[in-house]
């Protein structure tokens, strides 16, 4: 194997994702590294709903949206590169860290939003959170501003790939 042998993808299932997990399947590609696709449950996102909406419901809204954002992970990935899929609950920076450490991967790709100003300070960000804090090199990847890269058939994204440059070594 490479300089990476376990690239952590967490992904949320954003608009605009693709371009993400293109550059984390030509990082993998590139370094002949399996790639471990991460969604994280963050219930806490849902604390302001009203008390008549049920937790079971809540939590069947996230299950779904996880799931169909680590479908599109594993169905985007080529058919050649080894593919886990995991959940985790709490807070996706943390959970993010946590995971990348337990599971001893090598590099982290994930995507970023490209918030600045007011935005930032309020939301904060996972991103900047997760390089601040991870115990190994994170690579962000802007978000394709529109998601209008994500409603295109796949041949027609195929164009917008770029490739990895291969890392030290």
């Amino acid at each position: 194997m490479g300089l990476y042998d376990t690239i952590l993808l967490p992904t949320d299932g954003s608009a605009g994702f693709r371009r993400v997990i293109d550059h984390a399947g030509e990082v993998a590609r590139v370094h002949d590294a399996d790639v471990l696709a991460l969604y994280v449950v963050d219930a806490s996102s849902y604390t302001g709903l009203p008390m008549e909406a049920s937790w079971e419901g809540v939590r069947a809204v996230l299950d779904g949206k996880g799931e169909a954002a680590l479908r599109q992970v594993e169905r985007r990935m080529d058919d050649d590169l080894d593919v886990e899929t995991t959940t985790a609950e709490g807070r996706p920076s943390r959970e993010i860290v946590r995971v990348a450490r337990e599971r001893d991967v090598d590099c982290i790709v994930m995507g970023t939003h490209g918030r600045g100003g007011l935005d930032r300070l309020i939301l904060g960000s996972v991103a900047e959170r997760v390089v601040r804090t991870a115990p190994v090199p994170v690579v962000t990847v802007g978000l394709s501003e529109s998601g209008a890269a994500d409603e295109r058939p796949d041949e027609a994204a195929e164009t917008d790939r770029e490739p990895a440059a291969p890392g030290p070594g």
